[in-house]
Formats: C-alpha cells, sequence, structure tokens
C-alpha cells in the first residue's frame, strides 16, 4: 500500500480547459477500439497518415525469389527505412531482428503454391500467434472473382472477427486473377466489398482512375508495387496514387529488386511523405546510388 504520510491534496483541476480527446485521422478509422488504433499507429505516419511498408512475404507461395534469396542479408539493412514489414512468421521468427520496433504486418492465409490454383488459399495463422509475435495487423488475400472467391472472403471475415475480439487490424490483399480485367471498376468492387465486411484498410493495385477506387473505399488504400519497374516509373506510379488518395505503399520487388535497394526505399518514402515529384526523386535516388558505390 501507498504511504500517505505527507500527501497533498490535489487542487490543479485546469476548470478553464475542456478535456481534449485526440480525434485518429486515418480515414475511417477514428471508432475502432483503441488497441486497434494503436496498431494501426505502428504502420502509419501520426504526421502524413501514409505508410511505406515493405514486402518480403513473397516465399510463402513462390519461394526464394529473386532478392529474397537471404532475407539476413538484402532485407534487414532496408528495415531502418520501412514503417512497416510485411512478412511471414517464419521470417519473422528466424531472420528478423527482435530490436526492430516498427509494425509488422503478419501474413496470415497461404495454401496453395505458384504451381497451383492460388485462390484457394485458407487461414494460415490464428490470431494467438499474430499476437504472439507482437503483429501490429494481419494480412488475408480475398480473390474476388476467383474460383475461391467466397472462401477467400470468408477467410477474412473469420479473421475480422478475431481481429475484433483482440483489437488487432486486418489488411485485405486484393489479388487479381490471370483473367481478371485490372481496372477501376474492378479495383471498386473488390475494395468496397473488403471494407464493407469489416478489414481495416485494402491493398489493391494502381489502375487509371484511381481516384474513384480510393473515393468510394470508405478505409485506406495502399497499393501494391506488383512487378520489377524502372525506378522513375515504379516512383511515378507511387506519386500518382498518392495524389489520388491512396495512403501508402507496400512495395516488395521494385525495392529489393532494384539495383540500389537503400536508395530506392529512401526515394519511396520522399514520395510517399513529402509529396516529392517522382523526378526529384529519381534524382535523389541516383544520388544515393552514386554515394554508396
Amino acid at each position: 500500500m501507498a504511504d500517505t504520510e505527507g500527501m497533498k491534496d490535489s487542487h490543479n483541476y485546469h476548470l478553464d480547459t475542456p478535456q481534449e480527446n485526440e480525434v485518429f485521422t486515418l480515414k475511417g478509422c477514428n471508432s475502432l477500439d483503441w488497441g486497434m488504433k494503436n496498431r494501426l499507429s505502428n504502420i502509419f505516419d501520426a504526421q502524413s497518415d501514409r505508410t511505406v511498408m515493405l514486402a518480403v512475404d513473397h516465399g510463402y507461395f513462390m519461394g526464394p525469389t529473386t532478392g529474397l534469396e537471404r532475407i539476413d542479408i538484402r532485407i534487414n539493412p532496408l528495415l531502418g527505412y520501412a514503417d512497416t514489414l510485411m512478412c511471414t512468421r517464419g521470417v519473422l521468427r528466424s531472420m528478423t531482428p527482435p530490436s526492430y520496433t516498427r509494425g509488422i504486418v503478419l501474413r496470415a492465409s497461404g495454401g496453395p503454391s505458384i504451381l497451383k490454383e492460388m485462390s484457394n488459399e485458407h487461414i494460415a495463422v490464428n490470431m494467438e500467434d499474430a499476437l504472439r509475435v507482437n503483429a501490429s495487423a494481419v494480412a488475408v488475400q480475398v480473390f474476388i472473382g476467383g474460383e475461391y472467391e467466397t472462401q477467400s472472403v470468408n477467410n477474412m471475415t473469420r479473421l475480422v472477427d478475431a481481429g475484433n475480439r483482440y483489437g488487432m487490424p486486418v489488411l485485405s490483399v486484393t489479388a487479381v486473377g490471370r483473367d481478371m480485367v485490372r481496372d477501376a471498376k474492378y479495383m471498386r468492387l473488390a475494395t468496397r466489398m473488403c471494407a464493407e465486411l469489416g478489414c481495416a484498410y485494402v491493398k489493391t493495385y494502381y489502375v487509371d482512375d484511381f481516384e474513384t477506387v480510393t473515393a468510394s473505399c470508405p478505409v485506406p488504400i495502399v497499393i501494391a508495387g506488383g512487378k520489377k519497374l524502372p525506378e522513375l516509373d515504379a516512383l511515378t506510379m507511387a506519386h500518382n496514387a498518392i495524389q489520388q488518395g491512396a495512403s501508402g505503399v507496400d512495395m516488395g520487388r521494385n525495392i529489393f529488386q532494384s539495383d540500389a535497394p537503400a536508395a530506392m526505399i529512401q526515394a519511396v518514402r520522399k514520395v510517399v511523405h513529402e509529396d516529392m515529384p517522382p523526378k526529384e526523386a529519381f534524382e535523389l535516388y541516383e544520388t544515393l546510388k552514386n554515394a554508396a558505390g
């Protein structure tokens, strides 16, 4: 019991100052529980409400793709530049330094490899393990229009229910099958479905008329980097997406397959958090690349 001897009566109640309740400004997220908002704060920068996610979860269905042969050598030096690392629990436990204190988005769906029907995924991580590794969010693939569409949507809603119990945000990744048209009409459908069914934010692809996708989705959207592009093209895509309402990027191959990954992720940060024009960002990339030798 605390020692009560000598305790002073409280008196400074600031009666002339109304209590302040800070608004959580991330799109569509102010009404979430405190734990959910706290975890999202580990993903999205408090000043810009944007994020640079470094995606390295490709190995769960592609194996050791180019640039991810050695996570410890290729990826760990980049962690200081990423707002969030998107990875699998296997990579997190085996190769990610425990000194990394920024957000972890944990891949929570899986099943088939690139040799099989990709939409036939199931939940691959339970919520207790996500909490055990201190994840800030879990990510699930959602295949709208795919062969196993309903199954993948059910995967997401089951994770949303579990996430709501424990205060864990769910990121819905809108996957696009080989036979689907990658256009704004499809993206509006896919992102809106995911948001309506409870995800905290959505990852999708940048397309023409992207502003209609972000405008019609009530939660934040981050864009996927997709296939490897020339650096200026990737920076231009990121810039256009941000200017059209995206809340960040989740880039993998366009960073770790770059000739200078550290220079590239720093240039991407300037585009995302400071609205740097792509040509200036590319000049920064070249400068940092040359300085590194």
